[in-house]
């Protein structure tokens, strides 16, 4: 007969085979994993960081960066450079026999069970090496959370490590493995993210916090005051203030080590290959990296005042193309947008083009750095209209040489000469330099000479390394660590792009301080103490500042102006960026001058001088075959300013027409001081840079005449009034009346007129 107690013992015994089974197989199952258990250097060296470091060329630190979002690991830290506090919280509060043990501490176990027994809450009988062994054996911490199967695994395991490693070895790998709050992984981490310091500096107190993290690391501010109160009353310290300082400790944003270098964040976003070691090295240079920074902080600083906030700055080694300088923010104390890269950024170059264009100008021989160009009012006719353009100081300065006219950087002659190449030759030869413009040569229309597309600091700056080579272009290295780049065993492939005699010359423009003195004068930030070729530019409503310039071993770019694209406050290129490119330049030769750049075959030196003193006489480069000994007068160089080709005037009803004039005006002035004489529909009414003339209704030809009766230009315009007959036409004249329109006011104000407009 069965009776119930039998049927319970008949259970009972089974389950315990079944229980004997099971420890048997976990047993087999971590006997055999133990032996596949890492050495500690081994542990060590597979330390999974989740901050990697950009050393520079030499291999010194440069930047930390998270490469992994999910979780936050720093460097291992050896055990010697741990606080003492630290080790003495971590084992009061997990540990207390850690130096008696060997893997497991027995007494542990049975106060736990009898406590088990009772159902009493206790701290657990896992020790420090059986938690390490979990963390090593990710199957070992997973397996069915705290069973008696995750227990027995982890004591088989702990056992094993130490017979073969040290209790330094097993605490420090413990200490930096161990997860702490949140996302923090290591002691390391969050001595940092918690503290914003290293381990070696944490007292008693946050020694105490970072204990109690470790038996509940999510828990609530409350139970973590609670629990390190305990480990400090352990340690013989006071609670005092500790819950307001565990709150305070995990409300507030993660810190860093205040002596953590930070000197290329955006280059390190590019450069570091997270598949790659944690430590990587770069092309930069830690010495120039870190003045280009301070450089351009303090001269922002300077400028607080006047709208600017962001800026960039690139430094290219000519010969291998390498970035020993990258600086792509302010920096966030100063800028809004300290996160955007504003090397890569795209921006108007302003004035910065020019020196490509007459370099295509000169390698075409359609001029030479002696030929005079004009500098007038200029009125050209495109498919929005008529583009007036001028120059930055609003005056012109007449006849003037291609040297002097980029020198100062003139923009009507820039404008002409980019109708002379015709829009599309320059685009092309723009592109063929790396800009990557978006659009058309017609897009941008003769605009394109001022630097109306929008280009990037790093083409821009590679574009003007192109020059400094003679005209060859190659690609910028690559911002990636690479050991066989570093070794210079990846040949960077360059290319002809533009002539190396007209590149030489226009390097010489640029570097020709008296060249450059109308506009900048001769002691401005241009002027370094060494052979060095330079150019500014600002775009429109001063939105940008550029200085981009090279010696014959490096290229420098600096950008400065606001990430949003606000105008500036009385800053231009000399004022913004010149300073801070001046001071690189000076500090990447400050071991010795660079030499200069050697003119190519093909480039003859000439004295020449100017008839009529236009400019002084100098030696200058020609390409060969086109050097002159005397520049001809081009003879003058007035132009009409109003009215335009084309214009459309009407008078003023409310006004008596006796009362009225339209203002006839030219820039310019006629050799010896003779003035310009009007002559109007056949009939000279004047002389003078000002006429006032009386309108008359009908459509006129104005002709605007040297002392000696010549055209220097001719334009025809229209006046409108009311009560205007057929019979008032020209004989033989079959246009319609023209109808009653409303008059301006005293000074006429003209407007484009198209036939049939």
């Amino acid at each position: 007969m069965k009776t119930p107690a039998a049927g319970r013992l008949r259970g009972l015994a089974r389950w315990r085979r079944a229980l004997a089974v099971t420890l048997l197989g976990v047993v087999a199952a971590v006997a055999a994993q133990a032996a596949d258990l890492p050495s500690f250097a081994q542990t060590r060296a597979a330390h999974p960081l989740s901050d990697f470091q950009l050393l520079d060329r030499r291999g010194e630190l440069l930047q930390t960066l998270r490469v992994d979002p999910s979780r936050r690991v720093l460097a291992w830290v050896p055990l010697d450079q741990m606080s003492p506090s630290l080790l003495r919280a971590m084992l009061v509060s997990e540990d207390q026999h850690f130096y008696e043990h060997s893997g497991v501490d027995w007494s542990a176990v049975a106060a736990s069970a009898w406590a088990n027994l009772w159902n009493t809450r206790t701290r657990g009988a896992s020790t420090v090496t059986m938690q390490l062994a979990g963390l090593l054996d990710q199957d070992l911490a997973r397996r069915g959370g705290r069973s008696v199967t995750q227990k027995l695994g982890q004591a088989w395991v702990a056992a094993r490590l130490e017979k073969r490693w040290t209790k330094a070895q097993i605490l420090e790998a413990y200490l930096n493995r161990v997860p702490l709050r949140g996302e923090l992984v290591g002691v390391p981490a969050a001595a940092q993210a918690l503290f914003g310091k290293r381990p070696s500096g944490l007292d008693a107190r946050e020694s105490a916090l970072l204990a109690a993290m470790l038996r509940g690391p999510n828990a609530a501010s409350e139970t973590l005051a609670t629990r390190a109160c305990g480990v400090l009353r352990a340690m013989g310290q006071g609670c005092d203030g500790l819950v307001d300082e565990v709150g305070a400790v995990l409300r507030r944003k993660a810190l860093s080590v205040a002596d953590a270098p930070q000197w290329a964040p955006h280059y390190a976003r590019l450069a570091l290959r997270a598949d790659g070691p944690p430590t990587q090295r770069s092309t930069l240079d830690a010495t120039w990296q870190r003045v280009a920074v301070l450089s351009l902080r303090r001269h922002l600083a300077e400028l607080s005042g006047r709208q600017v906030e962001d800026g960039a700055v690139l430094v290219l080694d000519n010969a291998s193309g390498e970035i020993r300088v990258w600086v792509g923010s302010s920096g966030s104390q100063l800028s809004d947008a300290a996160q955007v890269d504003h090397v890569l950024a795209r921006r108007q170059p302003g004035s910065t083009l020019k020196p490509f264009l007459y370099e295509l100008a000169i390698e075409r021989r359609l001029i030479t750095a002696a030929s005079l160009l004009d500098d007038s009012p200029a009125q050209i006719a495109t498919g929005a209209g008529m583009y007036l353009p001028q120059n930055y100081d609003k005056q012109y300065r007449g006849w003037i040489s291609a040297r002097a006219s980029l020198g100062n950087s003139l923009n009507v002659p820039a404008v002409r000469l980019a109708l002379m190449l015709t829009p599309e030759a320059v685009f092309e030869r723009l592109n063929a330099l790396g800009l990557q413009l978006p659009e058309t040569g017609g897009f941008y229309g003769p605009s394109l000479a001022l630097g109306s597309a929008d280009v990037t600091l790093l083409a821009l700056t590679n574009a003007y390394r192109a020059l400094a080579n003679g005209g060859r272009y190659a690609e910028v290295s690559a911002p990636r660590s690479d050991a066989r780049q570093q070794a210079g065993t990846l040949p960077v492939e360059s290319r002809r792009v533009a002539d190396p005699k007209a590149s030489f010359i226009v390097g010489d423009i640029l570097a020709d301080n008296n060249a450059r003195a109308l506009t900048f004068g001769l002691s401005s930030a241009l002027a370094l103490p060494f052979p060095a070729s330079v150019k500014t530019g600002t775009s429109k409503d001063m939105r940008d500042n550029w200085c981009i310039g090279w010696t014959s071993r490096f290229t420098v770019g600096v950008w400065v102006g606001n990430s949003s694209g606000e105008a500036m406050h009385q800053v231009s290129g000399v004022s913004g960026a010149a300073p801070v490119w001046r001071e690189i330049m000076l500090a990447l030769h400050a071991g010795g001058v660079p030499p200069a750049i050697r003119p190519p075959a093909g480039v003859v030196p000439r004295d020449t001088r100017f008839e009529g003193s236009q400019e002084p006489v100098r030696r200058e480069w020609f390409v060969a075959g086109t050097e002159q000994a005397v520049i001809q007068s081009a003879g003058t160089s007035v132009a009409l300013s109003n009215p335009i080709d084309g214009a459309i005037y009407a008078l003023d009803p409310d006004i008596p027409p006796e009362a009225q004039r339209l203002r006839f005006t030219h820039e310019g002035r006629l050799e010896r001081g003779a003035l310009a004489a009007w002559r109007l529909d056949g009939r000279v009414i004047g002389r003078g840079a000002i006429w006032d003339w009386l309108p008359m209704p009908g459509r006129h030809e104005l002709a605007l005449l040297d002392a000696g009766g010549r055209v220097l230009q001719e334009v025809r315009f229209e006046v409108r009034g009311a009560g205007l007959k057929q019979a008032l036409l020209p004989k033989g004249d079959s246009r319609p009346p023209i109808p009653q329109v409303n008059r301006s006011k005293a000074q006429f104000v003209a407007a484009p007129w198209r036939p049939g407009g």
